[in-house]
């Protein structure tokens, strides 16, 4: 939708309908990953690309069929070597498109996601394309780092698939989630499409360590833009951090400092600091501490290490309300061993402060497992619990 909604504002502003072309699945060598959009217009002019011209003929037919009669469709192109040559999809991929009517009506919401999309504020869309009861198709929610706008038809569904779609958004992924017909997690009938507009997260790993190798992998699998930062060239080597994204060679509060004056960290940023080395912990930590809309910071070592790493840090006036964003020594107490376990008792500490979690096992708990999530509509509906 981002390739195309300022020509789709328009018309929409304008009361038209508009038909709005999106892959929400791909299979083998697909031309366009999901969420490539085309958008025909009402007067039937053509903006976007779903194939990179393989099946727009296909694509433009079916959008002007949807104009016309303003019920959304959801087709695959490719199932078959005479279906793919048939309307040009010859690369032996497979297309699944979701074509809908886009008008004031269908989507109210859409000029606050325009001004969302222009500003760089992170948004996820979400659009039913498969529901047993056609009317709910095409209906949307607009997710925010603040909340939900949007009804999918029941406030267990619009829960349920929200509380995901917000989870898909933090790490900026883009998807397709099946359901059962009013949300169930096990159950099949219904399926979204979630578009998520936002970079991935940030971490920033400082010390390359063997520690460091085992949560930059990890890291990675759960969709953060990882950087390893270490001063000392003859560690700092991308064959030893292969899920890094990249490997710098720098001291480490110049780095972060560097980073954070280019404006490139932001609340969903997470540093972890394991170098265990004052002469690079403690100006490093000053720094990312001072910065107090970080996701998480947190630091490694022993309790020796964490009560005078805590004494050089007040040494230097670092105030105590910055030294309680600490998390030191870092990680949640699994009874961690290797660098692998210790890689998934730091994440395991950095989900719990995304979403609110206490780290004990459900098995003791009594209370909803998944955490609520503010939902509003154009009434208010309270928040959902």
């Amino acid at each position: 939708m981002r390739d195309v909604i300022a020509e789709l504002i328009p018309g929409w502003a304008a009361g038209q309908t508009a038909a709005l072309a999106t892959v929400v699945r791909t299979f083998h060598s697909a031309p366009r990953p999901a969420g490539a959009s085309m958008l025909v217009t009402s007067d039937g002019a053509v903006v976007g690309s779903v194939s990179g011209g393989c099946v727009e003929g296909a694509v433009y037919e079916l959008a002007q069929q949807v104009i016309r009669d303003g019920r959304p469709a959801l087709i695959r192109y490719g199932i078959s070597d005479d279906d793919a040559f048939a309307v040009g999809l010859t690369c032996g991929g497979i297309l699944d498109v979701f074509v809908e009517p886009v008008s004031q009506e269908t989507f109210a919401d859409l000029d606050s996601v325009r001004t969302d999309l222009d500003a760089s504020v992170p948004i996820g869309i979400v659009t039913v394309i498969e529901h047993p009861d056609a009317r709910l198709l095409g209906r949307h929610l607009v997710i925010r780092a603040d909340g939900i706008t949007g009804d999918l038809g029941s406030e267990r569904l619009t829960h349920v698939v929200g509380d995901d779609a917000r989870g898909l958004l933090a790490v900026g992924r883009t998807t397709t989630i099946g359901y059962g017909p009013d949300g169930e997690r096990d159950g099949e009938g219904l399926r979204v499409f979630v578009a998520s507009f936002a970079p991935r997260p940030r971490m920033l790993v400082f010390g390359a360590v063997d520690f460091a190798a085992a949560l930059t992998r990890l890291a990675d699998f759960l969709g953060y833009r990882v950087t390893v930062c270490d001063a000392r060239a003859v560690f700092a080597t991308p064959a030893r951090f292969p899920g890094a994204d990249e490997v710098v060679v720098a001291w480490p509060h110049r780095y972060f400092a560097e980073q954070s004056a280019a404006g490139l960290l932001d609340a969903r940023t997470v540093v972890c600091v394991l170098t265990h080395d004052p002469k690079f912990d403690v100006p490093l930590l000053e720094l990312a501490l001072a910065d107090g809309t970080l996701a998480y910071v947190g630091a490694m070592g022993s309790l020796r290490t964490h009560d005078d790493r805590m004494d050089r840090l007040r040494a230097a006036a670092v105030p105590e309300a910055a030294l309680a964003r600490l998390h030191s020594p870092i990680g949640l107490d699994l009874g961690a061993r290797t660098p692998e376990e210790t890689a998934v008792s730091i994440m395991a500490e950095v989900i719990a402060g995304m979403w609110g979690g206490t780290g004990e096992s459900l098995g003791d708990r009594r209370t909803p497992i998944h955490h609520s999530v503010d939902v509003r509509d154009d009434v208010d509906s309270g928040e959902l619990v």
